[in-house]
């Protein structure tokens, strides 16, 4: 009784020390990746973008986060989150505000490639340091919750950017989408800044958890590192030949394809659906996020109180994925933004339940090095995703055939991750069954 106290009491004193920074730190990472989306509206015009200019531009960001995601993850795990994130955030946060002084299209490609590399290793590097913190059987539902700061970050920052786009145009010489990129980066920078002062390595030097929690949380992690290793110790060098770490970085692939194809195409996308001024379309890009935050918590909480993982991925992916390409065919407005709502939840729903896996059979700096390798290779769906868009609306003139495309790969994702548990499972049930320990035999 007394161990589930401390337990208890210990878990929930981590979430209210911990995860609204954390939150709070991705809201703004997120907001300095999709906030070119809204810019676009404005910017590609001042500088004469096409839109395969613009896809381009947008995806070359996951090239500079592919090539420095792994270095920066083994960074991390060895000077620790504390110097690491603020690292990160501060630069990140300077190359976003640089972001309004591109002035053509090299310029421009500069510019994503760096703020790629500068942000590589953030969102591996969260993960990571939640799995420092949290006990495998409660890895999933912080996870779940962190990635909720994606959706809020639209939420929050379509309005905000619609309002600096409509007011602070001319000051100082600026256009508007010049000054949006200098506010939200300053922004970073600040809350970067903060971090340094805010997070702890790691639960053996959190002074804010009495002794017998901080014992009983460091015991309990170890305990559970050394039962990971019993199964299987993997090396750094070993990880990226792993045949699950691969599996696992394609399928992520597919689910990040989709979601940055959408995403920093929101806006455009949205205003094409006939009769919206640029306002307009800016604050109804937050719809859509709003009912994907809705659907991950939903889902979120009916898969942890089930215990089943499988069908929370799948379903969500399929229904996600039909309904990109339901929203490339829609001739109505209110039609198309329904298909994208449900796009976008079944995209962010299945993705919220990825992420505990790399964590489930690596550990260590071999942990730090797999899930830097699957976000990074992940990372380069992001790539992918605004490219197709760029390219068919270039084409054909319309989104049609890559929003098929991007569905047909999120729901590709959702099958791979099922196959993947259910071998999984098997494979586990068989290793009980063959090690089971003999029972004695009955006497006659």
């Amino acid at each position: 009784m007394v161990s589930d106290s401390i337990s208890s009491d210990t878990i929930k004193r981590v979430y209210v020390r911990i995860m609204p920074f954390l939150i709070l730190c991705y809201i703004v990472a997120f907001l300095d990746r999709v906030n070119l989306g809204f810019a676009a509206l404005h910017m590609n015009t001042d500088l004469g973008f096409t839109p395969y200019v613009y896809g381009l531009g947008a995806g070359i960001f996951s090239l500079g986060y592919f090539v420095f995601e792994v270095p920066s993850n083994l960074a991390l795990h060895k000077v620790g989150a504390r110097i690491w994130i603020p690292r990160i955030m501060i630069t990140w946060g300077i190359i976003s505000a640089g972001f309004a002084f591109v002035y053509n299209e090299n310029s421009f490609y500069v510019m994503r490639f760096l703020l790629g590399a500068a942000e590589a290793g953030f969102f591996p590097g969260i993960v990571f340091y939640l799995s420092k913190w949290f006990p495998s059987r409660l890895l999933g539902g912080a996870t779940a919750i962190f990635i909720l700061g994606l959706p809020v970050s639209v939420l929050i920052g379509a309005p905000v950017s619609t309002v600096l786009l409509e007011t602070m145009g001319g000051m100082a010489g600026l256009k508007n989408w010049q000054w949006m990129f200098v506010v939200e980066g300053v922004l970073s920078v600040v809350v970067g800044i903060v971090a340094y002062f805010v997070l702890t390595k790691g639960p053996e030097d959190a002074r804010w958890l009495t002794h017998e929690q901080r014992d009983w949380l460091v015991r309990t992690l170890a305990a559970e590192k050394a039962a990971k290793e019993q199964v299987k110790s993997y090396g750094v060098v070993e990880t990226p030949m792993s045949g699950k770490v691969l599996l696992l970085a394609f399928a992520i692939f597919c689910n990040i394809g989709a979601l940055f194809g959408v995403t920093l195409w929101m806006p455009q996308i949205i205003k094409g659906f006939g009769g919206l001024s640029n306002t307009q379309a800016g604050l109804l890009t937050a719809v859509p996020y709003f009912c994907a935050g809705v659907a991950m918590v939903l889902n979120g909480w009916h898969s942890d109180k089930t215990g089943e993982r499988r069908f929370h991925i799948l379903i969500p992916a399929c229904i996600g994925g039909l309904s990109l390409a339901m929203a490339g065919f829609s001739q109505s407005p209110l039609a198309g933004m329904i298909a994208i709502c449900i796009g976008a939840s079944g995209i962010l729903a299945s993705n919220i339940l990825f992420w505990p896996l790399p964590s489930t059979f690596l550990t260590g700096a071999a942990a730090a090095a797999g899930i830097g390798l699957v976000n990074s290779v992940g990372n380069l769906g992001g790539f992918v995703g605004p490219y197709i868009n760029g390219w068919a609306k270039e084409y054909f003139g319309d989104y049609s055939a890559s929003m098929c495309v991007l569905g047909g790969m999120v729901a590709l994702y959702g099958v791979i991750i099922c196959t993947f548990l259910t071998v999984n499972a098997r494979t586990a049930a068989g290793a009980r069954t063959q090690f089971a320990p003999l029972q004695p035999a009955k006497a006659d």
